[in-house]
């Protein structure tokens, strides 16, 4: 099953479910930043019991592997949420302190 999500810098990311039941989840993700950036913030969700990535090469894209309490979907889509939250923040601080200059 593939999936898409757009983000907002306007680029399309490439997501495959490599396989999923309620508590978890193995994605295929085409950007090893992004991976990096879910499992860090995984972590600070109280339900992650295991938010990990490894990839077979560095020529292959990464896997990111997440394992949960409770609804592994539901975890992982709050997570990216937070991230938004948090890079909308990060935007309008940037945007007030270049106006300073």
């Amino acid at each position: 099953m593939n999936h898409q999500i757009t983000l907002s810098i306007n680029k399309k990311m490439e997501i495959k479910i490599i396989s999923k039941d309620k508590n978890n989840l193995r994605i295929k993700i085409d950007n090893l930043t992004v991976a990096e950036l879910l499992r860090d913030m995984l972590w600070q969700n109280k339900s992650t019991e295991l938010a990990a990535w490894h990839r077979e090469h560095p020529s292959k894209p990464p896997h990111l592997i997440l394992r949960t309490k409770g609804d592994a979907k539901k975890t992982l889509l709050e997570t990216i949420e937070n991230i938004k939250e948090i890079n909308a923040e990060l935007l309008e601080e940037f945007k007030k302190a270049l106006k300073k200059k």
